[in-house]
């Protein structure tokens, strides 16, 4: 049976549950025939740059307007202190992105080991990174192990990843928050990876084969040495996975880019809104890149259907 309340009982509690979502940053629907639910969730960004935020947050606004499926992202800039997210802590099948998790894993187990990747490491590496080859990937994830993953990703303070089960690496659960603190590990001195490796994540993520640099890189000015690593996968639920991560360097450059997307009804949906996230980062943090047209060309435009072998699936154990 119902319990039934007083009107001022009723009316204190819709008080605290408005001021609990407002200082919460959720905004409920101004009216509403049912219970009120949170609104959809927004870019958020913050900066030490005067101004950058605020062009920030509404350029990114209006490049995911109208976009397929529920994209996240995560965007860090170091010398201004710049931020911006949107979904950052919602998780998606990786793809191939976890090919950087995975170079990031063997480094750092072969730091700890003390000794230096073997030449036949070095090769699975290469292929994994550049030419995102799903067989040296999986051979390294054989060898490494979900423990040692895991080693790796609590070490970067990943602790929401989940490696994929069964040797689906494909799988692996990400968020953007996450990648963009493994790509940081990158670009700055800490206690995970060394100055060695480091470098040498960037020169293979540096070295991707001309038909993969799509994605991140869209819209980088020329000045920028671009590092990218991305990630395409079909499946029944969600449709096409479609994620990218960009590392800018050089010449006064600093910055990450994280964009993930699903429910992409093709490769090139998903494509479409990473790269408009993307040309829209770079053109707030480098205006000066944009006002001299001085931006990487041309674009890549990856083909209709990936020449790459997806990664291996439970609806497709062929493919591995």
């Amino acid at each position: 049976m119902p319990i039934r309340t007083s009107a001022t009982t009723t009316h204190r509690r819709i008080t605290r549950g408005l001021t609990a979502a407002l200082a919460a940053g959720v905004l409920l629907p101004a009216a509403a025939a049912g219970p009120a639910t949170a609104a959809a969730p927004r870019v958020t960004c913050s900066s030490n740059k005067a101004g950058l935020a605020k062009k920030l947050t509404a350029d990114l606004t209006a490049a995911l307007r109208g976009r397929p499926g529920a994209p996240a992202l995560a965007v860090h800039e170091r010398a201004t202190n710049t931020y911006c997210t949107l979904r950052a802590q919602d998780s998606y099948d990786s793809a191939s992105i976890v090919k950087v998790t995975v170079m990031g894993a063997l480094l750092y187990d072969a730091q700890k080991r003390g000794r230096a990747l073997t030449a036949r490491e070095r090769g699975l590496v290469t292929a994994m990174i550049t030419t995102s080859d799903n067989n040296a990937t999986s051979t390294l994830w054989k060898q490494l192990g979900t423990g040692k993953v895991n080693a790796f990703l609590k070490a970067a303070g990943a602790t929401r990843t989940k490696p994929g089960a069964n040797g689906y690496w494909g799988l692996t659960q990400v968020n953007a928050a996450e990648q963009s603190k493994i790509l940081d590990l990158f670009t700055r001195t800490n206690a995970v990876l060394t100055a060695a490796s480091r470098a040498y994540a960037l020169d293979r993520m540096a070295r991707v084969v001309p038909a993969q640099r799509w994605g991140a890189p869209a819209g980088a000015p020329r000045t920028a040495k671009v590092h990218v690593k991305n990630g395409w996968l079909p499946r029944a639920t969600k449709g096409w996975r479609v994620h990218s991560l960009g590392v800018f360097t050089g010449q006064g450059h600093d910055y990450t880019i994280t964009v993930l997307t699903h429910g992409n009804t093709t490769m090139q949906q998903g494509v479409d809104t990473v790269q408009a996230v993307s040309r829209a980062v770079h053109r707030d943090l480098n205006p000066a890149a944009k006002a001299a047209r001085t931006l990487q060309a041309p674009e890549v435009v990856p083909p209709a259907v990936p020449r790459e072998v997806i990664p291996p699936t439970p609806e497709n154990p062929a493919r591995r």
